[in-house]
């Protein structure tokens, strides 16, 4: 009888709530702009609930996104870990068969665990097939959209796309679980959403107050094309933008309210976050970087770094600015440590935040930072500086808003190797490399240990511990030696410039593309046929002649009608001495194809 009852008594045991461990929501916004909060400096709307926040525990003036754009930035929220750890790029499109590899632990994952019961509502954008669905991956409850709201078949003043554009993208669901529900169709469904996801939000904390709960609120906006429900719309000065982040702050005063009438509001983490920083040749519409440099899809501080306040009344001290680095890679290893967790599934890059949280006198986690995008390093930060690399990137200096909410088209910068003290320059205006070469120096002893460990696209160097080294996916570049590098290319025709290619130099700089089409060393043609002319400088011997074309049909990537290939020696009479007709049918094979001359013993210069 004894032992019956002595069981009895631990499977009771077992299934109370945890009292000493917390709750734990994190609220993720959309393209938010270091400048977009009230308690950030925010002009033209107010937002004082999530003001509250920051006055009830800790505002990060020095937080960081591990990159400036969507998928990456969330997959390293949820991992971390740098997305080159994870393998991760970019912004995931509606048709990509690729996601977060389900092996890898994440946040969910590692307090399911732990007995939480999790549940996601909002943007996921970590892969729409199965398996990579949140119910997959840790959640119990999922609801909201797989991709970016502009991923449909609509434009951002809210009329339908039209002729080719339309085929671009299909028409944008809700989902339920594993399952579409309804189509997303109008920007007036869009303007409901944020009022759908706080709702769910709200039921969640209702009906788990008795349990351990995560739950994540990744909201769509203020991603473009923005949308407000009618009771937020013309409510705040600056417009549009404005009503969007005033419906937001009301979105997490319902959540804190939920919390305050459900009991638990004291054993609470809320963390606040944006995936990166605005989209700014959207103008007015588009967010504010506050007093940094340029915005998202760039890693200058206006894309890289964001607002963050976390808040958590029986830890947390309130009242406190925190300016120690930190970032959404910290996050994963700060609630390992929270719960308990001391052997966490994979390497990680993050550390815990705890000590910082905990007002630990001195504490200072994490010196040092890297800044990639695209699997490109493009600068590091150790203490107050931060070394910038040579890198082409989009730019919005001076560059308009386009008409009827639609974007300008984005500037072109150059950066060469520039060291900024962040402390005393927090816009980056100053370039003191020259002043201080030391500092240059052990900052790019710095760059070199990233990228031995992460790789980089830039340099060719290749990581030990990248996710396309560890998992056996071919580096981004492959060396490629031929006649033909380094030497003079004309192009007839110009590439699309909506196409990633950085410039024609691609094409003869030594480096091969793979069959990922976002790869800086494919050039694309659309409507126009390429015709590159490349000159060897002198009349010497050639034994084959190689093009290299990618073909990725589910994204629009076609091989060409025809490939020639001609040869002269004086540039202008060209002798045709291959010609080739590529199969165009339709086709799910994603890869390179070659087309060459067979081996030859020719003369020529051009």
């Amino acid at each position: 009888m004894r032992f019956i009852i002595t069981i009895q008594l631990l499977l009771f045991l077992g299934c109370g709530k945890k009292s000493n461990l917390p709750n734990i929501i994190i609220i993720f916004t959309d393209d938010q702009g270091y400048g977009d909060l009230g308690c950030y400096g925010a002009e033209g709307f107010e937002t004082p609930n999530i003001d509250a926040m920051a006055k009830d525990g800790i505002r990060f003036t020095d937080f960081y996104v591990s990159q400036a754009v969507c998928s990456a930035s969330r997959a390293s929220l949820m991992t971390g870990s740098y997305a080159e750890r994870v393998g991760v790029q970019g912004a995931l499109l509606p048709w990509d068969l690729k996601g977060l590899d389900p092996k890898i632990e994440t946040i969910a994952k590692l307090l399911k665990h732990h007995g939480y019961t999790n549940a996601v509502f909002g943007k996921w954008h970590l892969g729409h097939t199965k398996k990579y669905l949140p119910l997959q991956n840790g959640f119990d409850e999922y609801a909201g959209l797989i991709c970016s709201n502009d991923m449909w078949p609509v434009d951002y003043d809210g009329n339908p796309l039209t002729g080719k554009k339309r085929s671009y993208y299909p028409p944008m669901s809700f989902m339920e679980g594993n399952e579409k529900t309804h189509a997303i169709e109008t920007l007036q469904d869009q303007g409901q959403l944020t009022t759908q996801i706080t709702d769910r939000a709200v039921d969640f904390i209702e009906r788990n107050k008795d349990n351990l709960f995560f739950l994540y609120v990744p909201h769509p906006m203020p991603h473009q094309p923005i949308a407000v429900s009618e009771k937020f719309a013309g409510k705040s000065e600056l417009g549009l933008y404005g009503d969007v982040m005033m419906e937001i702050d009301w979105s997490v005063g319902k959540i804190t309210e939920a919390l305050k009438n459900n009991g638990i509001d004291n054993n609470t983490l809320i963390i606040y976050a944006s995936d990166n920083g605005p989209w700014l040749n959207f103008g007015k519409w588009g967010g504010s970087s506050g007093p940094l440099r340029e915005g998202k899809g760039t890693m200058w501080e206006g894309g890289a770094r964001v607002p963050c306040i976390m808040r958590w009344p029986e830890k947390i001290k309130s009242n406190q600015v925190i300016s120690n680095i930190a970032g959404t890679i910290d996050i994963l290893p700060t609630i390992a440590e929270i719960v308990g967790e001391k052997n966490i599934k994979n390497k990680i890059d993050g550390v815990s935040l705890i000590p910082l949280l905990y007002s630990v006198p001195n504490a200072n986690p994490r010196n040092e930072l890297f800044y990639y995008y695209g699997e490109k390093l493009i600068a590091v930060r150790k203490g107050k500086w931060k070394l910038v690399f040579p890198h082409v990137y989009r730019s919005y200096i001076n560059v308009k808003p386009g008409e009827n909410l639609h974007p300008g088209i984005y500037g072109k910068g150059k950066a060469g190797l520039e060291l900024y003290n962040l402390n005393n320059d927090i816009g980056e205006t100053i370039d003191l490399a020259g002043q201080f070469p030391d500092v240059v120096i052990e900052l790019e002893e710095l760059g070199e240990q990233a990228r031995s460990i992460l790789g980089d696209k830039i340099t060719g160097k290749i990581g030990s511990e990248a996710y396309t080294t560890i998992c056996g996916v071919s580096p981004s570049l492959i060396k490629m030696n031929h006649s033909g590098v380094g030497k003079s290319m004309m192009l007839e025709n110009r590439a699309h410039k909506k196409y990633p290619g950085e410039s024609s130099d691609a094409l003869i700089n030594g480096l091969g593309g793979t069959n990922n089409f976002r790869d800086v060393s494919w050039q694309g043609f659309e409507a126009e046929d390429m015709i590159a002319t490349v000159d060897l400088g002198r009349i010497q011997k050639v034994n084959s002649i190689e093009a290299r074309f990618l073909q990725d049909q589910v994204v629009w990537i076609f091989l060409p009608q025809k490939v020639k290939i001609e040869h002269s020696m004086d540039g202008k009479n060209f002798d045709t001495i291959y010609e080739s007709f590529p199969n165009n049918d339709y086709s799910l094979v994603q890869d390179i194809f070659r087309y060459h001359t067979a081996p030859i013993d020719l003369e020529s210069r051009y």
